[in-house]
């Protein structure tokens, strides 16, 4: 492809993001949480990473991690569905949820529902990433409490951010499509609402200091009549303080008997302390860790001495073996861009990925990858988690991964390698290395892993493909080994 159709199609990319009405800006600038300016990139990665999830997948995630549940009381019997009948849910539910695609209940819906819907009403910490129908799961339990007669809200559900908000309030629209007696409201920025009034929708979602506002200052909601308090995206929830507050105040605030379920992707100590803040006597859903294994994955990294000579190595490796689509991952936007425009004016189909564009950008970017309009994803680590494209079968890391100390980045390099080797295929990862100090993050890498594979990164030699550089004085000969 040359640079003025690469130009065209970003332009394409950029044009299919612009009916979406949701906007939300990422790398340092600076984003509006609750009407207030904050400059958070952690917040706002993992934000926009969840939101970013949210948009791409149509379908549920088939999970291989293992689901361990921990009773409130050992003694109980544990309960877990195979179908949503099982859950005697009202028929316009059950009509909802098969409406929107569910056929049987997600692992972590089999065994979360009963415990959400049980009587008396549980409390529920879980753990459960995107695209395992944790929304779902919940909205249903919401709907399923309500009592339509009640003109006064009943269900609370806080998310971290605007958008997030609005992702939840789009399920509670489908679900809740044939059960209309129920209603919505945003707490949310920009919904101004007239002092003294009292909200008479059954359902509110919204932002932490939104919905505190709402219940303390403005009492458009009565907190001690609320029966349902969801608390979503716990992990994203506590990187900002704020939120973390405001969300342990607006708990206080509901009657003992609220049922309260909180979901995060992560339990690091930090979201573990928060949740046992919020969420009193809880049952408790854990994935078990996935097993670190890169055993389906061939590693190999490329010697080089600069950026010029990764991009020959990059096209020798093109000239010599077949890709069906590769993931490169670069370590900043400004890589990124130039390598991408090489690549296009090489004649390969790119599509550039980066922090900067907008959310609804990154999903129209992957989506054309998806569908193959692009043939290699140039991306930072933007694109390193939760995307999964079938015919990817070789993921190249342009710059190693580090974090903001230089040191390995383990946990990325294993996400960004797992994009090939996926659906039972085996997969190729080649490393660029171009300096000694790559070389030695490479090893420590290798270090890493080897507790858990027996793969090692090879180097580049004793293959039978033969990757040949004569520009630039780059006279190296790389060998691949085995396809």
């Amino acid at each position: 492809m040359a640079t003025d159709s690469w130009a065209l199609a970003v332009d394409e990319q950029e044009a299919a993001a612009e009916s979406v009405s949701v906007f939300l800006l990422l790398g340092t600038a600076k984003t509006e949480v609750d009407g207030e300016k904050v400059d958070d990139e952690e917040k706002e990665d993992r934000a926009a990473q969840s939101l970013l999830n949210k948009l791409i997948r149509s379908n549920l995630v088939n999970t291989t991690n293992q689901v361990e549940v921990l009773q409130r009381d050992p003694n109980s019997p544990l309960y877990s569905v195979k179908s949503f009948e099982e859950l005697r849910l009202k028929p316009q539910l059950l009509q909802g949820v098969y409406a929107m695609g569910f056929n049987r209940p997600s692992k972590i819906q089999e065994n979360a529902l009963p415990m959400m819907l049980a009587e008396p009403p549980q409390n529920l910490i879980a753990q459960s990433q995107s695209g395992t129908g944790k929304t779902a799961a919940f909205v249903l339990a919401m709907l399923s409490r309500v009592d339509p007669a009640n003109k006064w809200p009943q269900c609370l559900c806080v998310s971290p951010t605007y958008e997030l908000a609005l992702q939840t309030g789009k399920v509670i629209e489908q679900m809740g499509k044939f059960y209309p007696e129920v209603k919505l409201e945003y707490a949310i920025r920009g919904n101004k609402l007239e002092r003294g009034m009292k909200i008479q929708e059954q359902i509110v979602i919204g932002t932490p200091g939104t919905v505190l506002d709402w219940c303390l200052k403005l009492k458009f909601i009565d907190p001690k009549k609320i029966k349902v308090f969801v608390l979503d995206e716990a992990d994203v929830m506590i990187a900002t303080q704020g939120h973390q507050d405001q969300s342990i105040r607006i708990q206080r605030m509901l009657p003992k008997d609220c049922q309260m379920l909180l979901f995060s992707a992560t339990f690091e100590d930090s979201v573990w302390k928060f949740a046992q803040r919020i969420v009193p006597d809880p049952n408790v859903i854990k994935l078990k860790r996935e097993e670190e294994t890169l055993d389906t994955i061939k590693q190999y990294y490329v010697l080089c001495n600069n950026k010029e000579e990764k991009f020959l190595a990059l096209c020798n490796i093109y000239g010599a073996i077949t890709i069906a689509q590769a993931m490169i991952f670069c370590h900043t936007r400004k890589t990124a861009g130039w390598l991408a425009g090489e690549l296009s004016s090489e004649g390969h189909q790119v599509a550039l990925l980066s922090g900067e564009m907008m959310v609804e950008q990154r999903a129209a970017v992957i989506e054309r990858f998806r569908e193959g309009k692009e043939k290699v994803l140039v991306t930072t680590n933007v694109c390193a988690r939760g995307i999964d494209v079938e015919q990817v079968s070789v993921v190249i890391n342009f710059d190693l991964p580090v974090d903001k100390d230089g040191n390995p980045d383990n946990e990325t390099y294993l996400h960004r390698i797992g994009r090939t080797g996926r659906f039972g295929k085996r997969g190729l990862a080649i490393n660029m290395v171009d300096s000694k100090q790559s070389m030695n993050i490479l090893n420590r890498i290798q270090e890493h892993f080897s507790e858990f594979t027996s793969n090692d990164i090879d180097n580049c030699k004793g293959g039978q493909y033969f990757f040949h550089s004569t520009k630039s004085g780059l006279d190296r000969t790389f060998q691949l080994g085995d396809k």
